[in-house]
């Protein structure tokens, strides 16, 4: 990089717009979305789609939703021209849906794209010709009056061939490409010269593509341009505005919803942003922060897993893990903190009952809309805390840990992952938490308990291993718990108290275990949890008792 960039690069000049409106808009309803999957993005691949890819992708857009398609460039190779043929001829157009083809401003691409388009019900011929200052001088080498004549002259070729194709409903589209790098006053005059041999009304209206080719400006410049445009160009109400934003900036969503606040009608797009250098506008992210604003998108995607899997068999793309709504871990919290704000968010939520509005801390939308699943959100690594670890056990298993136990075992298996400096899933943390509570066995080890009561008074006998040697105790209390303890204590172990005790089912039916937490105060006034997992009720707490006196034991309270 050069100290001084200003020697070589030189900022995109803004649109003259004072009393710009677009800042003040607020957006209400979704725009018309044309998908250009199988056109950009297909030009984009390293190995472009073949006619069997191409037809699934096709598909899949069609289950999503889209009402426009552009399908391809027919006039560019056999392979498009051949897809083209195969989506008419099988009928595999739905009504519903019209398709787009590409083309130049060149009479003999134009010839061979209607041609393609022979017995199709609704379709959009979109032509172009670059217009920016860079492509006139350096591409083109000519004037803006020859720019312009060639746009006048591919939409005359094309309204002359329209008696080709009777019977068929046929609309058009240009696209002034380069538009962002255009003069707005010059953009303006070259769609005037295509309105005026197209003559479109507003029962058939003319598609008005801007495309943000190539990001040169900040975003709110595009807006600018866009409005600009919009406020200059004749006969309005007989036009559709569309954009096609690129991402050179990273920035192409802000771009195409500045331009629909600027007054744009219209917006093409592919899946997961695929498409040339960094790629054309995420179709799904635009949609979806409409869907999180409560603006119904007019696209489906609830199914976002099986969707990703289609993108990415037939384009051979990826989708980043961290890409916007439909990445692997874009609802996946591995903080603590996080954790669990969204563990107390989802619970809260869903105490409300139905017709709650969404409003969870870290999550702007409910991931069970794209299918996803709430087990996916929290997940737990090394930066995690008791909240991730607590939720995994309650929502895979459901073990619901105490708060206070949480709060003890965290620091616990945040030891044991960072050991291991990985991710671990909700078994390996179950594992964790059966080897530091309830498989417990030194220094105490309970062979058999047996209890029974009469007027509030229960009587106990035990045998136990203490240090491998045989214990055997008796003792009484108000239950079967404070009988044990009292038959330990009776029998030399240090004093302690039991002062938290829960118990909860672990699954259902006959076989169904449960889960005791026992909580004790040891002598020395140390609190220690412990956990006892049987099918008999009794026994559970009884174990989760010897649980606790052995993790007591293990911070040497009771080596003696």
């Amino acid at each position: 990089m050069i100290p001084d960039p200003s020697t070589k690069y030189r900022a995109f000049p803004p649109v003259s717009l004072p009393d710009r409106q677009w800042p003040s808009r607020t957006l209400t309803h979704a725009p018309v979305w044309c998908s250009v999957d199988l056109r950009d993005g297909n030009q984009a691949l390293a190995v472009p789609m073949n006619v069997s890819q191409k037809l699934e992708l096709f598909d899949a857009l069609v289950r999503c939703g889209f009402k426009e398609i552009e399908v391809g460039f027919p006039a560019a190779s056999n392979t498009e021209f051949a897809f083209m043929r195969r989506l008419i001829e099988d009928a595999r157009i739905p009504e519903d849906v019209t398709v787009q083809v590409l083309v130049q401003a060149r009479e003999d691409l134009i010839q061979r794209t209607v041609e393609s388009l022979k017995g199709v019900r609704k379709a959009i011929i979109h032509l172009y010709n670059s217009t920016s200052p860079a492509q006139r001088r350096i591409v083109f080498g000519l004037e803006k009056p020859q720019i312009v004549e060639m746009a006048r002259k591919g939409t005359r070729w094309i309204k002359e061939r329209l008696p080709r194709l009777a019977g068929s409903d046929i609309r058009m589209e240009y696209s002034p490409e380069s538009f962002s790098a255009t003069e707005v006053e010059f953009s303006v005059e070259i769609c005037q010269a295509v309105m005026a041999e197209w003559q479109p009304t507003p029962a058939n209206k003319l598609i008005l593509n801007l495309p943000d080719t190539v990001e040169v400006a900040m975003p709110n410049v595009y807006a600018d341009q866009i409005e600009w445009f919009c406020r200059n160009i004749g006969q309005r109400e007989s036009l559709i505005i569309s954009l096609h934003t690129h991402n050179d900036r990273g920035t192409g969503t802000a771009a195409t919803e500045l331009g629909l606040l600027a007054g744009a009608d219209r917006v093409e797009g592919t899946l997961f942003g695929n498409g040339e250098r960094t790629g054309n506008l995420d179709v799904v992210t635009v949609a979806l922060n409409l869907y999180m604003h409560g603006i119904a998108p007019m696209l489906d995607f609830s199914n976002m897993s099986a969707l990703r899997e289609v993108y990415e068999r037939c384009t051979g793309m990826h989708v980043p893990p961290r890409h916007p709504y439909s990445g692997e871990l874009v609802f996946t919290a591995f903080s603590g903190s996080h954790q669990d704000a969204i563990r107390k968010g989802l619970a809260e939520w869903q105490s409300k009952g139905d017709g709650a509005h969404w409003d969870i801390p870290y999550l702007t939308i409910d991931p069970s809309d794209l299918g996803r699943e709430y087990r996916e959100v929290i997940r737990v690594n090394s930066q995690s805390g008791k909240g991730g670890v607590a939720y995994l056990l309650e929502s895979q298993f459901g073990i619901e840990l105490p708060k206070d136990l949480q709060r003890e075992f965290g620091p616990v298996a945040n030891d044991l992952v960072d050991s291991l400096g990985r991710e671990v899933s909700g078994s390996e943390l179950k594992g964790m938490f059966w080897r530091e509570y309830v498989e417990r066995r030194t220094p105490l080890e309970l062979h058999h308990f047996h209890a029974d009561g009469v007027d509030g008074i229960f009587r106990c006998r035990a045998s136990l291993l203490r240090n491998g040697s045989d214990l055997k105790v008796t003792g009484e209390g108000n239950g079967p718990i404070a009988a044990f303890v009292q038959a330990l204590t009776s029998a030399g172990l240090p004093a302690f108290e039991v002062v938290d005790y829960r118990q909860a089912a672990l699954g259902s039916g006959t076989e169904a275990s449960a889960i005791s937490f026992i909580r004790i105060r040891t002598h020395e006034g140390q609190l220690v949890w412990g956990a006892g997992v049987n099918t008999h009720i009794q026994l559970a707490s009884i174990e989760g008792v010897v649980s606790a006196l052995n993790r007591a034991a293990s911070r040497s309270e009771l080596k003696h």
